[in-house]
């Protein structure tokens, strides 16, 4: 490959990276074309973009770009394919699911601007919560009071109807 397509590659790769919030790096190494096509179907529905590079030139892609990526440098050996996606957990949820095969296997994962090397934080990546999952979950406990105050009102409209009426004409 000649020079002036690695840099082009090298570009195209750190662009990818900046686009996507979160990226997991996975080995497939051992599936066949069928099996790749199906895991990359997968990725496609549940909105992830799985892409296949060289080692050497995520490095420099990584190298390129402002943050400090050194810490996934130790696991660029071998096979890499990179899952990118805005959801945090998706390509956690992903991997979880074909742990009976092991393929794709766990690498390491930049998540919410941390890292987490090797598959022993797997499961602690699926439990993390997307963007609007959180914003949902602050949404319900704000509304949550708001609801028992008007639901006590409603309940004890009669009653408060009454004793002020009561009230009213003593």
């Amino acid at each position: 490959m000649k020079k002036e397509d690695k840099s082009i590659l090298i570009k195209k790769i750190a662009e990818t990276v900046q686009s996507y919030d979160n990226f997991y790096l996975t080995d497939i190494a051992t599936l066949n074309a069928a099996k790749t096509s199906e895991l990359r179907r997968e990725c496609s529905k549940e909105d992830i973009k799985l892409l296949v590079v060289k080692n050497t030139l995520l490095r420099k892609a990584l190298e390129s770009l402002d943050g400090n990526f050194e810490e996934l440098y130790p696991v660029l050996k071998g096979n890499t394919a990179i899952m990118f996606s805005n959801v945090a957990n998706a390509p956690a949820k992903l991997i979880d699911k074909h742990k009976a095969t092991k393929i794709p296997a766990f690498k390491a994962a930049y998540v919410q601007e941390s890292f987490f090397i090797g598959d022993k934080y797997l499961k602690d990546l699926i439990s993390i919560k997307s963007k609007n999952e959180v914003i949902g979950d602050i949404i319900s406990l704000l509304q949550s009071p708001a609801k028992n105050v008007i639901s006590a009102l409603k309940s004890g409209g009669n009653t408060i109807h009454g004793i002020l009426q009561t009230l009213s004409e003593k």
